[in-house]
């Protein structure tokens, strides 16, 4: 297994990775064609395609309302739908099959989840926490922010409450990364262990595909939780931030 590099182009001074961002788009552009699709010719009775993207939504709704307060869910439903409907498209992406080209130690990726990139997975925590500060000087005006955020139950507690805004963005970031990028690392690990084996590999098929489907499964199934796991931690930030710390 060689060393993976990226299609990386510059603008301007900025460097930009290409694989991530054709890989970004591609995974908005499915999102899109697949909520398009599937709400096309509504009816009263919802059934197939319909039946599933309102379970979907559904779904997605009933973390807020375990969340926040019934008025503030439904505000914010919307953008935690997005969200989730994003990363389980982004988390999965990766597993659909590897594209490579180059040599065997130097090789070109052009295909990956999105979010097996530290710099997005971090880009949307932090989008995550401005998002919710903001709303929270929206709601209370930047004294009640600050006091409500930080001084409450007790102002002994501001440092670490501080502290806790950077950590809750480190983690919210890399525990995707790290869920997302091991999931593909593994797969690439047992694919170029057959691979590498010459005329062997034949002989290591038969235990190198149900490997491969096991885990393939196994990614799945985490790559969903991984989507569940932050849009709930989305709207646990949010409920800090908007609601009373009184009424906490």
């Amino acid at each position: 297994m060689g060393t993976e590099s990226h299609l990386i182009f510059s603008l301007g001074p900025v460097k930009i990775d290409g694989t991530v961002m054709m890989m970004t788009l591609l995974t908005v552009a499915i999102v899109f064609g697949l909520v398009y699709w599937a709400s096309r010719n509504l009816q009263m009775r919802p059934k197939g395609k319909q039946n599933a993207l309102e379970w979907v939504v559904d779904f997605v709704g009933g973390i807020g309302r375990d969340n926040l307060p019934a008025e503030d869910a439904k505000k914010f439903h919307l953008l935690s739908f997005t969200f989730f409907s994003f990363l389980l498209i982004a988390n999965n992406l990766g597993l659909v099959t590897k594209i490579m080209i180059g040599k065997e130690n130097s090789e070109l990726s052009l295909w990956k989840s999105p979010t097996a990139d530290a710099v997005v997975t971090m880009t949307m925590a932090l989008m995550v926490m401005l998002l919710t500060n903001y709303m929270g000087v929206n709601k209370f005006g930047l004294k009640g922010y600050l006091t409500n955020s930080f001084t409450k139950p007790m102002a002994a507690l501001a440092p670490m409450k501080v502290l806790e805004e950077f950590t809750s963005l480190l983690t919210l970031g890399l525990r995707l990364y790290g869920n997302i990028y091991a999931g593909e690392l593994l797969l690439g690990l047992i694919a170029s262990f057959v691979t590498s084996n010459g005329y062997k590999s034949f002989a290591l098929l038969p235990v190198a595909i149900p490997l491969e489907m096991l885990w393939i499964g196994f990614s799945i199934f985490i790559s969903c939780i991984q989507a569940f796991i932050f849009v709930t931690l989305m709207n646990v930030y949010l409920s800090h931030k908007i609601t009373n710390a009184d009424e906490h």
